[in-house]
C-alpha cells in the first residue's frame, strides 16, 4: 500500500470534501481517504498495482474540484504559504465588497428608517433611479464574489451541489428577480400604475444578495485567518531544520541544501548551527541542546559514536558525523509530519457533521422548492412565493456543521505543537478528557530547568551578603543550572 498527500483546490465547505471522498473512495484499490478542508488537501492510502496518480486526479477532477500530488508540485510549492495567500486573497475581497454593500443597505434601508438620502433618489418620481443605483452597488459584490458562482453551479451540474451551490442559486435569484422588479417598475411608471410601482420598489432583493455575499466573505476570511495561525506552528517546526549544511566529500570541504544530502554524506557542524540531519558522530566533542526535539533543557553530552538529532543545536565543540537519516526520514521530519497527519485526521463527531453535511444541501433546495409551490397553491402571487423560495435558500448555511469541529482540531494540533505536545489524531483530541492519570518528565516539561533563588534564610547573626559571596565563589567552576 502507497500513501499520497495531493493538494485540492475549489473546495469551499463540508459538501465539497464529502463530494471528493466519495468519488475517490468509487476508485477499486484505494484503502482509505482523509479530506482536509482546512487544508485544501487529502491524504490517500491505495493499491500501486491497481491505482495510479493519475486515477486519483481524474476522479477529484469528475467531482468538479482540481487535485495536485504535493511530490509532483516540488519544491517552489513547498516554500509557498497557502494559507497567507488565501488569507490575503480573501482580505482584498472583503474590503471591496464592503465597499459597495454598505451604500448599497444604507440606500436600500434609508425609506424604511427615514435616513437622509440624497435627492435624485426619493420621492414616487425618482424611485427607478434608486432601484438602478442598488443594482450598480449589487453588480460588483457579484463580480467580486464570482467564484462562488462558478464553483456552485459546476458542482450543481456535475449532481453534488454544496454551500456555493445554495449561495449562487439564492443570491443569483434574488438580482434576477430585482432585475424583474426594475422592468415591473418602468412598466408601472410608463402606464402610471403607481401601485405596481410601489409593490416592486419594496422587493427588490439586491440589499439581500450584496449583503448575504459580503458576509460569506467575512466569514471565509476569518476562516483564513484560523488557517494561517494554524500553519504557523508547522512553519515554526520547519524552521528548526537548517537551510544548508556543511559537508565533506572526497576530502573537499562545501555548502549544500538540505535537500540534497544523501546517506553516508560527512557533515560538518561548528558551535551554534543546528544539525541538518540524524546521524552518528564520527570526530569531535560537544554539547547538545535538544531541547526542541525531546524538551529536555540541560545540553546533552556528544562524543564519537553518539547519536545526533535533526534539528537540534550544537552548543559548544566542533563536530563530524555520518548521516544515518535525511530528508523525510529524519527525526524532525516525522514530527512536522505528525503534527501535519494530526491535523488531516477527523474526530468521531466530525465524521457525523460531514454525513449531515453531505445531506444538508440537497435537502435545502428541495425545501425551497416546496416553499415556494406551497404559497403558490395557497393562493398567492408568484412573485411573493418566489420570495420564501429565496429566503429559504439565503438562510441556508451548513458551513458551521463543516468547520468548526476541523477548525478546533487544526488549532488544538497547532497550538500543542507549538508548545511542544505531539496530538497523534483527531480522535485522540477528542478523547484526551477521559484520560485519569498523566505521567510527566519534570525537568523542562512541568519546570523550566533554570532555578532561581526565591528568598534566602540565615541562621544566627551571619550577614546575608557575606553568604551570597561564599556561595558564589562556591559555584563559579560549576555548570549545573
Amino acid at each position: 500500500m502507497k500513501k499520497d498527500k495531493y493538494n485540492v483546490s475549489g473546495m469551499t465547505c463540508a459538501a465539497c470534501s464529502l463530494a471528493v471522498e466519495k468519488s475517490i473512495k468509487k476508485i477499486d484499490g484505494v484503502e482509505d481517504i482523509s479530506v482536509n478542508l482546512l487544508q485544501n488537501n487529502m491524504n490517500v492510502t491505495f493499491d500501486e498495482s491497481k491505482v495510479s496518480e493519475s486515477d486519483i486526479i481524474k476522479a477529484v477532477e469528475k467531482a468538479g474540484y482540481g487535485a495536485t500530488s504535493v511530490k509532483a508540485a516540488g519544491k517552489a510549492m513547498e516554500e509557498r504559504n497557502p494559507a497567507e495567500e488565501e488569507y490575503k486573497e480573501m482580505k482584498k475581497r472583503l474590503i471591496w465588497s464592503l465597499l459597495f454593500t454598505v451604500p448599497l443597505f444604507y440606500l436600500a434601508m434609508g425609506n424604511m428608517y427615514d435616513w437622509p438620502l440624497p435627492g435624485f433618489i426619493t420621492g414616487h418620481s425618482n424611485v427607478m433611479s434608486l432601484a438602478f443605483t442598488q443594482f450598480l452597488l449589487t453588480l460588483p459584490v457579484a463580480i467580486i464574489n464570482h467564484k462562488f458562482y462558478k464553483v456552485g453551479f459546476k458542482t450543481l451540474f456535475k449532481g453534488s451541489p454544496n454551500m456555493d451551490s445554495l449561495i449562487a442559486i439564492g443570491t443569483g435569484a434574488a438580482i434576477a428577480y430585482g432585475v424583474f422588479a426594475i422592468y415591473r417598475i418602468g412598466f408601472g411608471l410608463g402606464h402610471d400604475n403607481m401601485d405596481l410601482v410601489n409593490t416592486y420598489a419594496h422587493d427588490l432583493y439586491f440589499e439581500s444578495a450584496g449583503v448575504i455575499l459580503t458576509l460569506i466573505t467575512l466569514g471565509k476570511f476569518l476562516e483564513a485567518k484560523a488557517k494561517g495561525s494554524t500553519s504557523e506552528a508547522i512553519k515554526k517546526l520547519m524552521d528548526l531544520s537548517p537551510k544548508t549544511a556543511l559537508v565533506e566529500r572526497n576530502g573537499i570541504e562545501g555548502e549544500v541544501p538540505v535537500e540534497e544530502l544523501i546517506k553516508e554524506d560527512i557533515i560538518i557542524v561548528k558551535p551554534g548551527k543546528r544539525i541538518p540531519a540524524d546521524g552518528i558522530v564520527m570526530e569531535g566533542y560537544t554539547a547538545m541542546d535538544e531541547s526542541m526535539i525531546t524538551g529536555e533543557s540541560i545540553p546533552v553530552e556528544k562524543k564519537p559514536d553518539s547519536k545526533v538529532t535533526s534539528g537540534s543545536i550544537n552548543k559548544t565543540g566542533f563536530i563530524k558525523f555520518r548521516a544515518e537519516k535525511v530528508g523525510e526520514e529524519t527525526t524532525l521530519s516525522q514530527i512536522i509530519k505528525l503534527v501535519e497527519e494530526a491535523q488531516s485526521t477527523k474526530a468521531p463527531i466530525a465524521k457525523m457533521a460531514d454525513k449531515i453535511s453531505g445531506i444538508f444541501v440537497p435537502v435545502v433546495l428541495v425545501i425551497a422548492l416546496l416553499s415556494t409551490i406551497i404559497w403558490i397553491l395557497f393562493g398567492h402571487t408568484f412573485e411573493f412565493a418566489l420570495s420564501i423560495g429565496i429566503a429559504v435558500l439565503v438562510i441556508s448555511c451548513p458551513c458551521a456543521l463543516g468547520l468548526a469541529t476541523p477548525t478546533a482540531i487544526m488549532v488544538g494540533t497547532g497550538k500543542g505543537a507549538e508548545n511542544g505536545i505531539l496530538i497523534k489524531s483527531g480522535e485522540a483530541l477528542e478523547i484526551g478528557h477521559k484520560i485519569e492519570t498523566i505521567v510527566l518528565d519534570k525537568t523542562g516539561t512541568i519546570t523550566v530547568g533554570k532555578p532561581k533563588v526565591k528568598d534566602i534564610i540565615t541562621f544566627g547573626d551571619m550577614d546575608e551578603l557575606e553568604v551570597l559571596k561564599i556561595a558564589a565563589s562556591m559555584e563559579k567552576g560549576s555548570e549545573h543550572p
